[in-house]
C-alpha cells in the first residue's frame, strides 16, 4: 500500500513539473503561428482597402460580379439585386436611388460613396 501511495504521488509530481512546460511550448508554438499568419492576412485587407479607395464602378453599366467586387459590405447577392432594380427600372439618374434597392441601406451607400458613379 505505501508502495501504491508513493507511486501516485510520484507520478502526480510529475504530471505537475510536465504540465506548465507542455503549456508553455503549445502557447509559443501558437504565438509563432499568429505572428507568421497575421501580416499575410493585414496585407490582404490592406489591399482590398487599397484596390476599394482608387476603383469606382458604373451602377449604371457595372455585372454584379463588378459591383461586388469593387463596392464595400456589398455580396454578390445584392449586387444581383442592383442589377434587377436596374433592369426592372431603368438606369439610377442619383446614387442616392440605391437606397430603393432591397437591402441597400443608407450606410451602405455612404461606405461606398467614393466607389460609385453614374
Amino acid at each position: 500500500m505505501l508502495k501504491a501511495t508513493f507511486q501516485a504521488l510520484s507520478l502526480a509530481f510529475s504530471m505537475a513539473l510536465i504540465t506548465p512546460v507542455m503549456a508553455a511550448s503549445a502557447a509559443t508554438d501558437m504565438s509563432a503561428r499568429t505572428k507568421t499568419e497575421a501580416p499575410a492576412r493585414v496585407s490582404q485587407e490592406t489591399a482590398k482597402a487599397g484596390e476599394g479607395a482608387t476603383d469606382q464602378v458604373s451602377i449604371n453599366s457595372a455585372t454584379a460580379q463588378e459591383l461586388a467586387a469593387v463596392l464595400n459590405g456589398v455580396g454578390l447577392k445584392k449586387a444581383e439585386s442592383i442589377v434587377s432594380y436596374r433592369d426592372k427600372y431603368g438606369p439610377f439618374s442619383q446614387v442616392e436611388q440605391l437606397k430603393e434597392v432591397p437591402g441597400i441601406g443608407q450606410a451602405l451607400v455612404e461606405r461606398n460613396l467614393s466607389r460609385i458613379k453614374l
